[in-house]
């Protein structure tokens, strides 16, 4: 399976920051290999956590930043000489362990030039993807988890229904931001979804999607039906998958478990607890 990750955001809600360095390229507390408290950006952790459970190619949605972010992923040996020759041997040794997960992967950079929105960006990863299932994760958006149960989880969910699209979902305070599902529990923390609706002004439940989503190849065919939204012309993911609903399609709503915490960096407000949840999460016993 592949994987697919959106980076292409301009993250005006945090600018000026945002202007010179990509939101998903914002640092959040995590562990290095050490054990100490580090800092990585969240495109970083969102790579590495799917690395981790397996994913060996990947496809990133770039935008006006793809420099930066296609420099990152780019294995510089000479920075690492230059990192033993001064003594910096933690530090060479966190960044050797990321260039070998690098190496060890295929890295493909697709554009989307212009914003037109989840649904156009998805779209752009056709030819990469093709006919086969792939996961697709937000670069600005991620969840901790130990072991990175949450993607285990989603993808042994999509695999054992058969599923036509299966996400991570979580309670949130305030439903009216998000894509936000209704349907049915038919297990504990897994929901058959019957309908999803993005930024409804009546939310019919709390639970949003979140970061992660596998999709199955038809799901191309529902984004290219897709109308774009009247207020930004973008073209939006969540039409797509009600119409796979619609169309009697599997789709199943993943809930994130207690010990599972979101990251959320789409403002300051919220990049402000990204830090602190971040800094709570790996600086528990349970990661010493």
């Amino acid at each position: 399976m592949k994987a697919v990750i959106i980076t292409a955001g301009l993250g005006t809600r945090l600018l000026p920051v945002a202007k010179g360095t990509p939101k998903v390229m914002l640092p959040i507390f995590a562990l290095g290999r050490n054990g100490k408290l580090c800092l990585k950006p969240v495109l970083q952790l969102v790579f590495e956590q799917l690395h981790d459970v397996g994913l060996e190619e990947f496809c990133f949605i770039v935008g006006r930043s793809k420099q930066i972010i296609e420099d990152y992923f780019t294995p510089d040996h000479d920075f690492l000489a230059h990192l033993r020759e001064r003594k910096k041997t933690e530090q060479a040794n966190e960044m050797e362990d990321f260039y070998k997960r690098v190496a060890d992967s295929t890295i493909k950079f697709v554009n989307q030039p212009e914003q037109k929105g989840t649904g156009d960006a998805v779209y752009r990863a056709k030819n990469v993807t093709g006919n086969e299932p792939f996961l697709l994760h937000m670069g600005d958006d991620l969840v901790l988890s130990k072991e990175n149960s949450h993607l285990k989880r989603l993808i042994r969910t999509f695999e054992k229904r058969k599923a036509d699209a299966a996400f991570l979902v979580a309670k949130v305070e305030d439903p009216t931001s998000y894509g936000v599902i209704s349907g049915k529990q038919i297990a504990k923390g897994l929901h058959k979804v019957s309908t999803i609706v993005y930024q409804p002004k009546k939310p019919p439940s709390n639970l949003s999607d979140v970061a992660a989503y596998i999709l199955n190849a038809n799901i191309y065919q529902e984004i290219s039906n897709v109308k774009p939204l009247a207020e930004s012309g973008e073209i939006s993911l969540i039409p797509a998958i009600q119409s796979l609903i619609d169309k009697g399609g599997g789709v199943y709503a993943v809930e994130l478990e207690p010990h599972e915490k979101r990251i959320d960096i789409g403002n300051a407000e919220k990049y402000r607890e990204a830090l602190n949840t971040s800094h709570q999460f790996f600086g528990g016993e349970e990661h010493r």
